[in-house]
């Protein structure tokens, strides 16, 4: 049975879904349009929650019921009821999980899009090459994911390796999915220029940022920014080593820098830039909320050290492993080719669960 407290919580909330269902109906509800958009995307994440609230109370009513009919007396009623007991706890058991699920504390930006920022770390021109193979793994869980992406900017290192690389990646639960990407990303390895085969420790940090929607999006003082134009580099064609098409935007106040050459046009460039500084700006406005930190990056990232690592790569061994979870996978290759969603769903269910066991304290 769910303690007092989630159904009062769930009561709550089928009072809440009769109210907007009711606004929602009233003739000019579409007169300002953010306000409709708001409240449907409210109505459409508590109704299937009270959708499984009935459902429980539908089971509760059955269990009752077969209860009632083993008071009756009759021997052959009783063992059916006895077996429909059994069946009912069963789905009570599953319904009540579900439910709990549901009303975990849910990131207002999981279902939306991110920003993937990738940076070589400590270990030189090893570092550099990892970058650009953590590049290409999220490029190709992207296509596994059917996820759109746009490589906003990339910087390159010789001979074939990425200094730094800004991915906008699109799609539903994208947030969600790859939150848990942040941090250090260590790999142990041989490198190619190693003669005595030692194997070397480099490392890689990963941010991950929730793109804000045009309602949420960050105003920004433009007379709090510094724009640059330059050429792009790297791919591209003639056209984009010729033009000025790429941009830089420094936000001055935090310093926090962005850049965009993905697109010919310089107004396309900004304008995603800005989004992107949005996005950044947002998160360490929030990160400063909660926890007071002013650098969002030592947050999401930490300092780049060795020692600090989140998941580890180890291609002598073929294993991959993620220390916030102790789960060790011995599938690099595959891995390595986008093949990451056994790991992100262990995340976030060890992240439920964490969830869960603090609801069922709290309640």
């Amino acid at each position: 049975m769910l303690p007092e407290s989630v159904i009062i919580k769930l009561d709550a909330l089928r009072k809440r879904r009769d109210e907007i269902e009711v606004l929602l109906s009233q003739e000019d509800a579409t007169n300002d349009i953010n306000n409709f958009k708001a409240l449907s995307k409210e109505f459409s994440e508590i109704n299937p929650i009270i959708d499984h609230y009935d459902n429980y109370k539908i089971v509760i009513a059955s269990i009752d019921d077969s209860k009632e009919i083993i008071n009756t007396g009759d021997e052959d009623l009783k063992l059916l009821a006895l077996e429909e007991i059994d069946t009912l706890n069963n789905d009570l058991n599953v319904v009540e999980k579900e439910l709990k699920l549901m009303l975990l504390p849910k990131d207002k930006s999981d279902a939306g899009s991110a920003y993937l920022e990738i940076r070589a770390g400590a270990g030189g021109d090893e570092a550099a090459i990892f970058a650009a193979e953590l590049l290409r793994l999220y490029l190709r869980l992207c296509e596994r994911k059917k996820w759109k992406f746009e490589i906003i900017s990339n910087k390159p290192s010789e001979p074939n390796g990425t200094k730094e690389a800004v991915l906008q990646v699109d799609g539903l639960n994208v947030y969600k999915s790859l939150k848990f990407e942040s941090g250090v990303h260590r790999v142990q390895r041989v490198p190619e220029t190693e003669s005595q085969g030692r194997v070397h420790t480099s490392t890689v940090t990963v941010a991950v940022l929730p793109m804000q929607d045009e309602i949420e999006e960050k105003e920004i003082d433009k007379n709090e920014l510094r724009v640059d134009t330059y050429r792009a580099s790297g791919a591209g064609g003639q056209h984009v080593n010729k033009t000025d098409s790429a941009i830089r935007i420094t936000h001055l106040p935090t310093g926090i820098v962005v850049e965009c050459q993905d697109d010919r046009s310089q107004h396309k460039n900004k304008t995603k830039a800005l989004s992107l500084l949005s996005a950044k700006l947002k998160a360490k406005e929030l990160e400063e909320q909660q926890q007071n930190i002013a650098n969002e990056r030592k947050l999401l990232v930490g300092s780049g050290d060795r020692s600090e690592k989140i998941r580890t790569y180890n291609f002598p061994q073929g294993r991959v492993t993620d220390h916030r979870i102790k789960l060790t996978q011995h599938n690099l290759d595959n891995i390595m080719d986008g093949d990451l969603e056994s790991i992100l769903d262990a995340l976030l269910t060890e992240h439920q669960l964490e969830q869960l066991s603090s609801l069922e304290e709290n309640g």
